[in-house]
């Protein structure tokens, strides 16, 4: 190796050790834990593949997102499945699924052919699974928390605090 190339290769090393360190020290300061995935299922798997199997075969993600994860072709401005068991009972969702008109339960601005379509083609026994498994579906309290902050935030303009939320 030449004088130059140890030069070179020197100051890479350096450089490479120093990045490494700026690296572990930024980690350790660590403003926060990652709180990690909001979304869970409290469902057992008998009742997840049996709503697997309903969902597909009606599409639910052609219009829904899950998991937060949304299909890009979806035009549909339905809501997000991720934590509806903590909005409805599986009571209710049950006879939403089994209604008829599901916007007399449940009313939609939407055009009438992106609407929520009845689900009383399905078997009782489907109905009953799909009900079980989108009550399943939950989201951490910090999630809510913070959706709720910016949902405030966004239609106020004025910045969050528990007190004014209470208000409106």
């Amino acid at each position: 190796m030449r004088k130059g190339e140890k030069g070179i290769f020197v100051v890479m090393a350096i450089s490479i050790v120093v990045l490494i360190g700026v690296k572990i020290y930024q980690n350790s300061k660590n403003e926060g834990e990652d709180p990690g995935i909001p979304f869970y299922s409290t469902a057992n798997k008998e009742v997840k593949d049996g709503a697997a199997k309903v969902m597909h075969f009606v599409e639910c993600k052609k219009c829904h997102s899950i998991w937060g994860m949304k299909d890009f072709s979806q035009s549909v401005p339905a809501p997000s499945l991720d934590g509806m068991g903590m909005f409805r009972t599986e009571e209710w969702l049950y006879d939403y699924f089994s209604s008829e008109n599901p916007q007399e339960m449940l009313t939609s601005r939407l055009k009438p052919e992106y609407r929520m379509p009845s689900l009383t083609h399905l078997t009782d026994d489907e109905r009953k699974v799909l009900a079980k498994y989108i009550f399943s579906l939950k989201v951490e309290d910090w999630y809510l928390e913070e959706t709720k902050q910016a949902r405030y935030e966004k239609l106020t303009g004025n910045k969050y605090n528990n007190e004014a939320a209470k208000i409106k």
